[in-house]
């Protein structure tokens, strides 16, 4: 459905009108509620103030901070087939508590966060034991609103999390020769003042091939700061490690917006290319699955999936919600493969190489057998791990649940 061009109109003209500004003062603009403002949170603060405009550059000023040297483009890998397999190899953890984000250790094992206990926990890969790292302190559970998405570099564990006030990010130093449950450190706030809500407040963070920390956040129960280029919520989120804007590749220099346009962005991955998508869950219909392009807006809420107006980038597939509702993404044998809660089911999206479309229809595995299913992370040549959800509240949670599971896939 498209609801007309003028607030598209209204962004482009605000992104031009603030990039000038940001010239000018030499950083962004901030001058309302859930928008950029150049100066930092104060160092160390807990919670931001209710009402004040979010913290787009970090409070941590010490020591370089420079973007990853440029990559050049890769060729455009082979078309996905059209018809592949999923097949569960094994559950290797269960009784996990309203799991959420998933990653990755160096060595293999994983990390799982559950969104209602503010935990992290570390799941052996191989025997499924399961080992206390820590709880992320201020977390404010409620509605959909917790502890979110994860993800791990260098020696940091990063967490997207909803606080009383907002939604942030922030990083621990991993601390291994500590005790159990103690062995996250003190948070660096790398990004605060998100707009949180009820519901709509995305959550998924990811790592990129370009080295720097990518966000997914929700529109918060208000529809139009998805278009205001200024605020942080409907948007893909692009910073360095330190939560501070790139040099370049944003919707505008010194703007963390890489793309706007936005209802509930849950999932991120890179094809073989190096190209990012993301899954964007939708209202009554039109769950999308985007690829996304550098300062794209995707229309929400003036258009819900194909809409056809070049202001607008369409989706290249969407779906009934009650198939889908898709939160997590992964690509693995060049294939897509997305998480989905309402649906109940593990979507496979195969690509056709190009960036441009897919081989065929998506194929659907793991119909209603494991319920709800919220996170995907690639496992190694030709395996997939699946995070179910149904401790969350909206799920129905049966023997052993939830369950992080390994899957065979082609």
């Amino acid at each position: 459905m498209v609801r007309g061009r003028r607030v598209a109109r209204r962004a482009a003209a605000s992104a031009l009108l603030i990039g000038l500004v940001a010239a000018c003062a030499g950083g962004p603009a901030a001058d309302r509620a859930g928008r950029e403002q150049a100066e930092p949170a104060p160092p160390g603060a807990e919670e931001a103030e209710p009402g004040s405009p979010p913290s787009a550059v970090p409070p941590d000023a010490s020591g370089p901070d420079l973007d990853p040297d440029p990559t050049p483009e890769l060729p455009d890998p082979d078309p996905a087939p059209a018809v592949g397999t999923a097949e569960v190899a094994e559950v290797v953890a269960r009784g996990l508590d309203s799991p959420w984000g998933l990653a990755e250790l160096p060595n293999g094992d994983l990390l799982v966060g559950s969104r209602d206990k503010a935990t992290i926990h570390q799941v052996d890969r191989n025997r499924g034991e399961t080992t206390l790292l820590g709880t992320v302190q201020g977390v404010a559970p409620g509605g959909e609103g917790g502890l979110l998405g994860i993800a791990f570099e260098g020696e940091h564990v990063y967490a997207y999390y909803t606080t009383a006030s907002d939604n942030r990010i922030s990083r621990f130093l991993l601390r291994e020769e500590r005790a159990e449950g103690s062995r996250l450190s003190s948070p660096d706030h790398l990004v605060t003042r998100i707009p949180k809500g009820d519901s709509h407040n995305g959550g998924r963070i990811a790592f990129g091939p370009d080295g720097l920390l990518y966000a997914g956040t929700g529109d918060a129960g208000a529809p139009d700061s998805a278009q205001d280029p200024e605020s942080l919520a409907g948007k893909i989120l692009r910073m360095t490690p330190r939560g501070r804007p790139p040099e370049d590749g944003n919707l505008n220099s010194g703007s963390l917006v890489h793309s706007l346009g936005h209802r509930n962005v849950q999932g991120l991955a890179w094809d073989a290319a190096e190209r990012l998508w993301a899954t964007d869950l939708g209202p009554a219909a039109s769950d999308e699955l985007n690829l996304i392009q550098q300062g794209g807006n995707y229309g929400w809420p003036d258009v819900t999936g194909t809409g056809g107006d070049p202001e607008f980038v369409d989706p290249v597939h969407e779906w009934d919600p009650a198939e889908a509702s898709p939160s997590g993404l992964a690509q693995v044998s060049g294939s897509l493969w997305v998480a989905a809660l309402r649906g109940e089911r593990l979507w496979r999206v195969p690509l056709d190489g190009t960036g441009t479309g897919i081989v065929a229809e998506p194929q659907s595995f793991l119909d209603e057998e494991y319920g709800r299913l919220r996170s995907v992370l690639p496992a190694g040549d030709g395996e997939l791990w699946v995070l179910t959800n149904n401790t969350d509240g909206r799920g129905h949670p049966g023997e052993g649940d939830d369950m992080l599971i390994r899957m065979s896939v082609t």
